[in-house]
């Protein structure tokens, strides 16, 4: 009899349904039952407060962005750190990684001491008029300092692998630079793209340590949904604080359905170009 390393469909399928059941599936259904003991019209009332549809809207509106900035940036920066050789390369692409090392509530503390209107940055760009530090602009720097390193590392992989044969098949054919890009490699990047995408937008969703300190949590104004979460838990509404929570977890999990779809058009796109 055939010996496999791994185990067989049966048993692996087992596996996998279990933990997935124990590890994400019960947790959430708790919360979805423990937000469901506010009833219907509490419920609502909650969801419906100008102050948590602020919060909301400022923490996917700014992931959203924050997501679509690093995804530009992280192309750009993965571009040159596989393409281009240069003194302290491997400096800077070690510093891609900080924001996995760094704390969240010391990166939190970071951006503020720069952002501040007392601070290094801050100060300089107040001459200007420009205010960073306890407005929506300091979550969105925020939300892209935690999201930037998904995209970069992500891409990256995908890049070092790339054949430069293709680029240089059409080049030989008359293909000006940016023509290439867009047809040939922009295509075969957009799949890893949109992944890098997702998991800095996830990443930004959930933010809760690096953006409080630089938000200055103004109701209605710099406030983020995972800190009306905590606020409830210190106030033991624990319904309302699961309210909360299942509310954000749809929204992520439709926007993250839309990447998905998006994910599987540009394989279709990209078939073309293979």
């Amino acid at each position: 009899m055939r010996r496999r390393i791994l185990p067989g469909f049966g048993l692996g399928l087992g596996y996998t349904l279990a933990y997935l059941g124990l590890v994400v599936l019960l947790p959430l259904a708790a919360l979805a039952w423990k937000a469901s003991g506010l009833g219907a019209a509490e419920l609502w009332r909650l969801l419906a407060a100008p102050r948590t549809l602020a919060a909301l809207k400022l923490s996917f509106g700014g992931a959203l962005l924050a997501a679509s900035v690093n995804a530009l940036a992280g192309l750009l920066v993965a571009w040159v750190l596989v393409r281009y050789r240069f003194p302290g390369r491997r400096l800077f692409d070690a510093l891609i990684d900080l924001p996995f090392a760094l704390p969240t509530a010391v990166a939190g503390i970071a951006l503020t001491t720069l952002y501040a209107p007392n601070g290094w940055l801050g100060g300089w760009l107040g001459t200007f008029g420009i205010k960073v530090a306890y407005t929506p602009l300091g979550v969105l720097l925020a939300m892209v300092f935690v999201g930037f390193p998904f995209v970069v590392r992500t891409l990256q992989p995908v890049l070092e692998s790339l054949e430069r044969d293709v680029e240089e098949a059409a080049e030989s054919l008359g293909a000006r630079r940016r023509q290439v890009f867009v047809r040939v490699i922009l295509p075969l990047l957009l799949p890893t793209l949109l992944t890098g995408f997702a998991l800095a937008l996830a990443r930004a969703v959930g933010e809760y340590g690096s953006v409080i300190f630089i938000a200055g949590n103004l109701p209605s104004y710099s406030e983020i949904a995972p800190l009306l979460i905590v606020q409830k838990l210190e106030q033991f509404d624990y319904a309302g604080a699961a309210a909360l929570g299942t509310a954000m977890l749809l929204a992520s999990f439709a926007l993250l359905l839309a990447v998905t779809l998006l994910q599987r058009w540009s394989h279709r796109w990209a078939e073309p170009a293979r």
